[in-house]
């Protein structure tokens, strides 16, 4: 593995009983940029990015994170994880489902107080911190997953459909928020299928039917397929195994 590769994942399937999810997957993602899984609902990329949290565990082939075999528990208390199921607790306000979280990592008095003010900024609930989770709108209980997992300064943050439901002018303050984490070093893997949002990845590994299709920076997958987009690129590569 080369010092700079802070995830490898070596020949991975996945199998749920007689169906397979995931087709001999081989990646390996460099610290210190944000690693985009571009595909359809279904591709498999929600289980692959629960294999590279912990929770779920290869059939087949090795995950190695952060030079650990997963599932790791050290290591899975170094990554930050936003399901893209909301795992909050309802009848508790947004402070009171951060200061839990903040329990479960571990974080000090100091540090708790500290971190609850830059993620809650971070994600503009300022106003709402005191409120029942039960009131918040999907796009607020979004926001608080991703405040959530960023509470214990993860050094590999991974984000599934982070930003469904939220609108537009928020999805850009939390993309440069991202942007800003990358420059500190951290890693982040985010699964999207809006493509505007794939453009912003350092490097994509589109997938589609649980197979990796094409490996790359968006501007070579376009330029190596001579399209404009990445929906024309995706399109292109189709059937087509192909690294750039």
């Amino acid at each position: 593995m080369s010092t700079n590769n802070c995830v490898v994942v070596n020949d991975v399937s996945k199998f749920y009983g007689t169906s397979q999810v995931l087709k001999n997957i081989s990646l390996e993602i460099n610290t210190g940029e944000i690693f985009g899984l571009l595909g359809p609902s279904g591709a498999g990329k929600t289980t692959l990015v629960k294999m590279l949290s912990g929770i779920e565990q290869a059939t087949n082939g090795s995950v190695k994170v952060l030079n650990d075999l997963m599932p790791n528990l050290h290591t899975m208390g170094r990554i930050g994880f936003m399901a893209q199921s909301d795992a909050l607790y309802e009848e508790l306000t947004a402070e009171d489902n951060l200061d839990f979280f903040a329990e479960i990592y571990g974080l000090n008095s100091s540090q708790r107080s500290a971190r609850k003010k830059q993620v809650i900024n971070l994600v503009n609930l300022n106003n709402d911190i005191n409120k029942p989770v039960r009131q918040f709108s999907g796009g607020m209980k979004r926001r608080l997953s991703l405040a959530i997992s960023l509470l214990h300064n993860p050094e590999i943050l991974i984000l599934d459909e982070p930003t469904v439901g939220i609108d537009p002018i928020l999805r850009q303050a939390i993309w440069d928020e991202l942007e800003a984490l990358r420059l500190q070093n951290v890693t982040i893997v985010v699964t999207t299928h809006v493509m505007d949002e794939a453009d912003k990845c350092t490097r994509l590994a589109m997938i589609r039917d649980g197979h990796i299709i094409a490996v790359g920076t968006p501007e070579a997958l376009k330029s190596s397929t001579n399209t404009s987009s990445l929906e024309k690129a995706f399109l292109q590569y189709g059937s087509t195994a192909l690294e750039v």
